[in-house]
């Protein structure tokens, strides 16, 4: 798969927050338009918006976890399991690439000193959708 994380940062650089630009650019892949990914992840940038939380960029690639892996059996939810271990292994990664997986870590809000800034979580987050999600695709 061609690594599409420059199409992430250009969408983030036209206003889309974290989650909007990680999750809109992949809307193809996991048949959701991204109008509607980018509504379902408003509320995820900053940090679940307030840059208290989990960092949008990963937010949005472990939504995406849920589109590429769930049953979206409703009876009989099955799936949790594996897409949890598909987030952990993301956010695993992400920690260890960014240096810490929450938004106020990341950008230095205690202590003055930026971990990762946004664009280098957005690039992150791609790498790890890709990798982890979607390797062995061609689009």
């Amino acid at each position: 798969m061609e690594s599409r994380s420059q199409s992430a940062a250009e969408r983030h650089a036209r206003g889309y927050n974290c989650a909007q630009a990680v999750a809109c650019t992949y809307g193809d892949l996991v048949d959701v338009d991204e109008v509607t990914l980018f509504k379902a992840c408003e509320g995820l940038g900053l940090g679940m918006g307030g840059m208290e939380g989990t960092c949008g960029a990963l937010s949005g690639a472990c939504m995406l976890a849920g589109l590429v892996n769930s049953t979206g059996d409703l009876a009989h939810p099955t799936s949790k399991g594996s897409t949890y271990a598909l987030s952990r292994q993301m956010v695993s990664q992400f920690a260890s690439e960014a240096g810490a997986t929450a938004c106020h870590d990341l950008k230095g809000r205690e202590t003055g000193v930026v971990l990762t800034p946004c664009p280098r979580c957005i690039e992150i987050a791609c790498d790890l959708v890709e990798k982890t999600l979607f390797s062995g695709r061609d689009s």
